[in-house]
């Protein structure tokens, strides 16, 4: 039934017939770029100012990163850190999620359109890549019918989960080489030609380090629990394949190290990195798997909020219709070792994403989840095992694949009948996934720039030290990191929004920098518009804060509470805010010079 299931030489004739572009092809392609612009849809006819609504502060983040990615790039600096953010100290741009596999080879783009066009680009290619992706390796590899395999790429590139990260996370969106890096694997299993494979898979794990390693890791562990079920049926093939499978990720492992080992050292070892993101018990909610996400046909927004983390979280909205589906499928597929160990590898990993404790409908059973076995591990301590969901995609669309091609082979038999099986097929495949098929993202339009950074009046107020905001950029307000690129990256910022040590003998993760007094507090006072009543101790802290960011200016831009941040900074340096061209600014040079 499946080319994977075969032996290494008739896979070998039976991938070259299947090899040739066809009409086919061209007519998947064409469908999954088109269904990508429609779902960006509102971000494509707006790139001078579009801004995806529920990205939060992502999209700013994100620009950011392509912008400084290009030019470290094109000045010859090196694009594995960046001081622009978090001035003086500044960011390991490997430890964050800056996707130099993708930043540097599109910087030509983000130089001459700006990064807002690389965004678009990754995002509307991440979704269309990865379905045509799983796509080519479906109909060379699984299945003999293309419409079978275009359903199957289809899912993976448009699923809930991967629209709902298409908010904001282009490393989770920009998954076109793991169904290569998965198919590779099972070439190795086969042993036809293990020292090649082994050198394509450690090409392939290298360049997948440069664009996304917690899909990689998510992807491997997949990958095992699937390896485990066919194994534990087929022992004998299994036995057989140890020796090819010792070779090739011998090979693969020395070649992806000697690629990756100084950018992997940088990472966990170099300025500004940290030994684990710690994020709390996130788990999937067992209901999440039977609701619809937001910005799906059936979806519904409050529903989904009450049992995701936010609306670019939302890992396991399947829906119920799929959920049965999907056992039906694997009860009728059962007899098929391939499809029973994709099903297995599924459910394990639906299983895993449920966390340490298992959660029903917000009540805390009690009862452990298997993720309390790998939790503490180094990697996995700082993964949302929420996320571990997101291996059904590929599981659940071999499943349909498979049984749509089953479906398919068994159809002329049934020529005769008043009710073809083919269309009753489909019509069944409509009622299933038709609800959680995805709608357009919200697109909103970004607040103008002020004049005082998009004119370069800043220029005026700025020598070596940095801007200052108020307040200063962090996860819940990073407008500044979008301020700084109109500006042309031309000074560094203090703050910001990245991940980071918790502070220089402290080598937990956190969002942003570490606290400083200044910082917290004007974040407080954006929050709760209070004005408090600042004592001398405090100024002192403050111009202490002021030295450490080596500070040139103090900005304050029209947002939140902008009166009462304008009290309280004035309070803090003793002297009047001035107007310059659409911000409120003090120039602190002398004070910071002294």
């Amino acid at each position: 039934m499946t080319a994977l299931l075969e032996s290494p030489g008739t896979v070998q004739v039976e991938e070259s017939r299947r090899r040739r572009w066809t009409r086919a092809d061209s007519i998947a392609a064409l469908f999954f770029v088109l269904a990508a612009f429609v779902i960006y849809a509102g971000l494509w006819v707006n790139l001078g100012s579009g801004y995806l609504y529920n990205s939060a502060q992502d999209q700013n983040m994100w620009e950011w990163f392509f912008e400084t990615t290009a030019q470290s790039v094109w000045h010859w600096q090196n694009p594995l850190e960046s001081v622009l953010q978090n001035y003086p100290d500044g960011v390991n741009m490997m430890a964050n999620t800056a996707m130099l596999g993708l930043s540097i080879p599109l910087s030509p783009v983000t130089m001459l359109f700006g990064p807002t066009v690389t965004w678009a680009i990754a995002l509307t290619g991440g979704l269309s890549g990865t379905a045509f992706a799983w796509y080519w390796v479906f109909s060379r590899n699984l299945v003999g019918s293309r419409l079978a395999a275009a359903i199957g790429g289809a899912f993976c590139g448009f699923a809930p989960p991967m629209i709902s990260h298409g908010n904001a996370h282009p490393n989770f969106v920009v998954l076109f080489l793991l169904p290569f890096i998965v198919l590779r694997l099972i070439r190795l299993a086969q042993g036809a030609r293990p020292v090649r494979d082994g050198l394509i898979l450690g090409a392939l794990l290298a360049y997948q380090v440069f664009l996304g390693e917690e899909p990689l890791l998510i992807t491997m562990l997949g990958f095992v629990v699937f390896a485990i079920a066919y194994a534990a049926s087929r022992w004998r093939e299994a036995v057989a394949m140890i020796k090819p499978m010792v070779i090739g990720l011998a090979i693969a492992g020395v070649l992806a190290l000697a690629i990756v080992i100084f950018p992997l050292w940088w990472q966990f070892l170099g300025p500004q990195s940290y030994r684990t993101l710690e994020h709390g018990p996130v788990g999937n909610d067992t209901a999440a798997f039977t609701r619809f996400a937001t910005e799906s046909i059936a979806g519904q927004a409050d529903a989904a909020a009450d049992v995701s983390m936010n609306r670019t979280e939302e890992n396991a909205f399947f829906g119920w219709p799929l959920v049965v589906f999907m056992v039906v499928l694997t009860i009728w597929l059962w007899r098929n070792v391939f499809a029973r160990a994709v099903a297995i590898s599924m459910f394990v990993l639906a299983w895993l994403s449920l966390g340490v404790s298992i959660t029903v409908a917000h009540k805390d059973t009690g009862i452990p989840g298997p993720w309390k076995l790998l939790a503490d591990l180094p990697l996995f301590d700082s993964l949302l095992e929420s996320r571990l969901a997101m291996a059904c995609i590929p599981a659940v669309a071999a499943l349909l694949a498979i049984a749509t091609d089953k479906v398919f082979q068994a159809a002329p038999s049934f020529r005769d009948r008043e009710l073809p099986l083919r269309w009753l097929w489909l019509g069944a495949l409509v009622a299933v996934l038709l609800p959680i098929a995805p709608t357009p993202l919200q697109a909103s339009t970004r607040p103008a720039t002020p004049a005082f950074f998009s004119d370069g009046t800043w220029r005026q107020y700025v020598t070596s030290g940095s801007v200052v905001t108020v307040p200063l950029p962090n996860t819940g307000d990073a407008r500044a990191l979008h301020w700084q690129v109109a500006a042309d990256v031309g000074f560094p910022l203090a703050d910001g929004y990245f991940v980071g040590p918790n502070g220089p003998h402290d080598k937990r993760g956190r969002y942003g920098a570490p606290d400083r007094f200044t910082a917290t507090l004007l974040n407080d006072v954006r929050e709760t518009g209070d004005v408090p009543e600042v004592t001398d101790a405090q100024r002192a802290e403050t111009l202490a804060d002021l030295r450490y960011w080596h500070a040139d200016v103090v900005v304050l831009a029209p947002g939140n509470n902008q009166q009462s941040l304008q009290a309280t900074v004035e309070q803090l340096l003793r002297t009047p805010a001035r107007y310059v061209d659409g911000v409120w600014l003090w120039d602190v040079r002398q004070l910071t010079a002294a």
